[in-house]
């Protein structure tokens, strides 16, 4: 479907030199597709008809992309609370669209449709391929001069910035660069679970709630991620509503349509700055997630600027 080779873009913000990686340039609209063009490749190669995903949204919407491509059947399991326009989208896909409690239900309930229907667990929380695709970041931007020191990547299930740092230790295994850069990673404030060695916006009791993508249960991954963390000296940073919508809001006054979640690392780059993990005129890349399209209301609604 073409997916990868998104622009690698320059902005200098907040005294740092910021490498946004468009990743909502993608086929259908966000980072997914790199995994998804695996996993989907493979479900094929496998001989199935049927694949079945559980998800906030962005990857049901890369799963039943490609299902269409490839003419097979997706059953997308969403928990209730997902975007009403990545719902829409995922039926007009063809999908057949299951809601679930929650984002935990829907993790349980998939394998067992997929048992029912004799169709395959995609599985991206678990599925290797999907972090073999996320390490195609790395290389990319890499490609694209990006020879910077640190690394910005919002945690749901954990696969992007798992992907990302394993693609970066590669480089460097390869020699092509001489050290790794450190691995932040940017949580939600309402569910924080990445024991980084630094933690910066912990226990504030700030509201967060602002990033669906990132509320992700218990997902099986953290460990290894926090593993990375601790390996790069890197740090997990819990992002407020408030800070989601402030960085929301600068994007989108730089031409990014992205969605709310693909804030979530701009974000935690301006904690970074305050706190001097990062220092100004650092080199950073930050992955922007998702598209903006797809959530269009949730979007105007978060920056006060429905219909007048």
């Amino acid at each position: 479907m073409g997916e990868g080779s998104t622009p690698l873009v320059l902005r200098r913000v907040h005294g740092v030199n910021v490498y946004f990686k468009l990743e909502y340039l993608n086929p259908s609209g966000s980072f997914k597709d790199r995994g998804t063009a695996l996993a989907m490749t493979h479900a094929v190669e496998a001989g199935a008809s049927r694949v079945v995903e559980d998800t906030s949204g962005n990857t049901g919407i890369s799963v039943a992309t490609y299902a269409a491509a490839y003419g097979i059947k997706a059953v997308i399991v969403v928990p209730r609370t997902a975007p009403e326009g990545k719902k829409g989208l995922l039926r007009t896909l063809g999908a057949d669209v299951v809601e679930a409690p929650s984002r935990g239900d829907a993790a349980l309930l998939a394998p067992k449709i997929a048992g029912e229907v004799n169709g395959l667990h995609v599985g991206h929380t678990i599925n290797p391929l999907y972090i073999e695709g996320a390490k195609t970041l790395a290389y990319e931007a890499y490609e694209q001069g990006f020879r910077g020191g640190e690394v910005i990547a919002p945690v749901g299930s954990g696969g992007l910035a798992l992907g990302v740092f394993r693609g970066f230790r590669e480089l460097v295994e390869w020699g092509l660069l001489d050290s790794l850069p450190r691995l932040h990673v940017a949580e939600d404030a309402s569910l924080t679970r990445v024991d980084a060695p630094v933690k910066i916006g912990w226990g504030r009791g700030e509201e967060g709630g602002g990033a669906d993508a990132l509320l992700v249960p218990e997902p099986p991954r953290i460990k290894e991620v926090t593993d990375a963390t601790t390996l790069t000296k890197g740090s997990s940073v819990a992002v407020s509503l408030k800070e989601l919508r402030e960085a929301l809001r600068e994007l989108y006054s730089m031409g990014f349509i992205i969605e709310p979640t693909s804030a979530a690392p701009f974000a935690a780059l301006k904690l970074l700055i305050e706190e001097g993990i990062i220092d100004r005129g650092s080199d950073v890349l930050v992955p922007l997630t998702g598209s903006g399209l797809k959530v269009l209301t949730s979007v105007s609604k978060m920056l006060g600027r429905g219909e007048r």
